[in-house]
């Protein structure tokens, strides 16, 4: 049963593994730093998740992202659903491939719902957030720098827009 006033917020990657469990995380957390834990729900999930539906995240992510603070252990992959057109106020893809992914999947009245994780950069310089599975520790690094900085500047949005209640 959902709350009254609650919004919902749902990142997307690929295979919901490692950038948008991260996300995920994180915006969690910049969202308790904010006043606002409760009143904002977040999830993600893959547009290719049918490879890891049900797996932890890649234990890398996991790793970098306890080094900061943040604990992606217990989150699970899942696959976009249809209802999530719906049920989301803000569809957040990671990168191009997933906006157009989600665009195929996404009825033409959700359309407005979906935005780039990289549309709230703040302080660094980027037009995506970049896939790390197939590199190395820094990319990880970097995913993490990225995602602190974009969720700076989605949690400002969040609350510039009245979406936090």
């Amino acid at each position: 049963m959902s709350t009254p006033g609650v919004r919902r917020v749902l990142m997307v990657c690929m295979g919901n593994i490692c950038r948008s469990p991260t996300a995920e995380a994180v915006l969690r957390h910049k969202l308790r730093l904010a006043g606002l834990d409760g009143r904002i729900e977040v999830d993600s999930a893959g547009t290719h998740a049918d490879w890891h539906i049900g797996e932890a995240p890649d234990r890398r992510a996991i790793r970098h992202a306890a080094k900061r603070g943040y604990d992606l252990a217990d989150l699970r992959a899942r696959k976009v659903a249809p209802d999530d057109f719906e049920r989301y106020d803000l569809i957040v893809g990671m990168d191009e491939h997933n906006l157009d992914r989600l665009e195929d999947l996404c009825p033409a009245a959700y359309r407005a719902k979906l935005v780039r994780l990289t549309d709230y950069v703040v302080r660094m310089t980027a037009g995506e957030v970049p896939d790390p599975y197939q590199g190395t520790a820094d990319d990880f690094e970097y995913v993490l720098d990225l995602v602190e900085d974009t969720c700076d500047g989605l949690v400002r949005a969040l609350l510039a827009k009245g979406h936090a209640g």
